[in-house]
């Protein structure tokens, strides 16, 4: 096996269940088995699809800022509560529960890490304003 680098920009790595990893195209599918970790540039909230919910029944989810200023929001776990923000700074992370939905905010141009399993993962377009 010849050992290249891989441009995390350009490719997802998926960590098998038999302990493989593999970079692919970066194509995130909801039916696959195994961890996925995804390394992305972002410009706008459309990037990060902000106008939508996303929850991983599955897994928790690691949420990491390289670059730039993100906000992750937590959606309220019963009626009449507010969103919970946590502000990522270069160099931090969040852990997202197993079965939370949120969803991220740029406070800036942003390169963007996460690491979660994507089976069973949902988006839902918020309809809140």
């Amino acid at each position: 096996m010849t050992v290249t680098p891989i441009d995390l920009s350009s490719s997802f790595l998926h960590i098998r269940p038999d302990g493989r990893v593999r970079a692919e195209r970066p194509v995130f599918d909801p039916e696959r088995d195994g961890w996925q970790l995804m390394t992305f540039h972002v410009e706008t909230d459309a990037d990060v699809h902000g106008d939508h919910w996303e929850i991983h029944t599955e897994a928790d989810e690691v949420v990491s800022c390289l670059t730039g200023g993100i906000r992750l929001f937590l959606r309220p776990e019963r009626p009449g509560e507010q969103e919970e923000a946590v502000a990522l700074t270069p160099g931090t992370a969040v852990i997202v529960p197993r079965g939370r939905w949120h969803r991220i905010a740029l406070d800036a141009p942003s390169d963007i890490m996460s690491l979660t399993l994507p089976h069973g993962s949902r988006l839902e377009r918020r309809t809140e304003a």
